[in-house]
């Protein structure tokens, strides 16, 4: 059963000032999403399509952001398909609001603007 889904676009212009702000992405990302190579918007897609995901998981969650964003994060495997992992204060949150769940995601990205589409099955 779908426990929730959620939305969120983000302007990829915005990330520039993270990007070329020493340290600014270590506020809101894991270790695992942080990149430092790439042109600069390679680098703001890059960023501002995780921060959609974050964005689109509290809404698919229905709490907002009452959470370290650095305990959501984006994985790719081999082939690039993305992964949604919750860690800390997002997978204690997820445990109570949800219960045993999985978590499905998508990311795209085109010139200007990012989205991300979230979903919280319940199983």
């Amino acid at each position: 059963m779908i426990f929730g889904i959620g939305t969120d676009v983000t302007d990829v212009k915005r990330f520039k000032k993270w990007v070329e702000s020493k340290g600014y992405c270590e506020r809101f990302f894991n270790s695992a999403e942080l990149k430092t190579n790439g042109s600069v918007q390679h680098l703001c897609e890059h960023y501002s399509v995780r921060f959609a995901a974050k964005e689109a998981f509290s809404k698919a969650l229905g709490t907002g952001l009452s959470f370290n964003l650095k305990d959501v994060y984006i994985t790719n495997d081999e082939s690039g398909k993305p992964s949604l992992n919750v860690t800390g204060t997002a997978k204690d949150l997820l445990q109570q609001k949800a219960g045993n769940c999985k978590l499905f995601v998508s990311l795209s990205h085109e010139k200007d603007f990012s989205v991300a589409f979230v979903v919280i099955e319940s199983i």
